[in-house]
């Protein structure tokens, strides 16, 4: 197993602590962790270059957490903020576990640590989306206390 590499699944320790931090710095490790993880998020995305995951760590309305097991980065969030004309906002996006890690409550982790911060920075409520086909997520965000909105959806893609 090498530094950007998780741990096997049968290589995990059961009593591991996952610890969730906000990332600082763009260095090779949080590099070759997005490599691993935003395939596993989306087969269609890119995989992010190191100057865009700073604009997102340099950012003042953008935090991006990690979570690590055993030293490893094993998912991410990433919580951005906006001010509208009602309050200001919030918004969770990109959450990823890797595979090796899930059911180990990283998700739970990422989402509270988001929700802390959004809580200090006295946001009026964080919303996001989660596909219906990820049902461990969808229960997980109701079990957070997330509710689920009557609403219709738009995007629209300029390529």
């Amino acid at each position: 197993m090498t530094a950007n590499q998780p741990p096997p699944a049968d290589d995990v320790d059961p009593a591991g602590e996952v610890v969730v931090d906000t990332a600082e710095v763009v260095d090779d490790a949080l590099v070759a962790a997005f490599e691993r993880l935003i395939p596993q998020l989306s087969s269609s995305s890119p995989t992010p270059s190191s100057a865009a995951l700073a604009a997102i760590v340099d950012g003042a309305d953008t935090v991006l957490f990690l979570a690590k097991l055993e030293g490893v980065i094993v998912g991410s969030l990433t919580l951005a903020f906006y001010p509208i004309p009602t309050g200001r906002k919030a918004w969770i996006e990109d959450v990823v576990v890797d595979e090796t890690a899930r059911g180990r409550g990283v998700g739970a982790k990422l989402n509270e640590a988001a929700l802390a911060e959004a809580r200090r920075r006295g946001v009026k409520d964080v919303s996001l989306t989660s596909r219906p086909s990820r049902q461990a997520a969808n229960r997980l965000y109701q079990r957070l206390g997330f509710e689920p909105r009557e609403t219709n959806i738009y995007r629209y893609r300029f390529s």
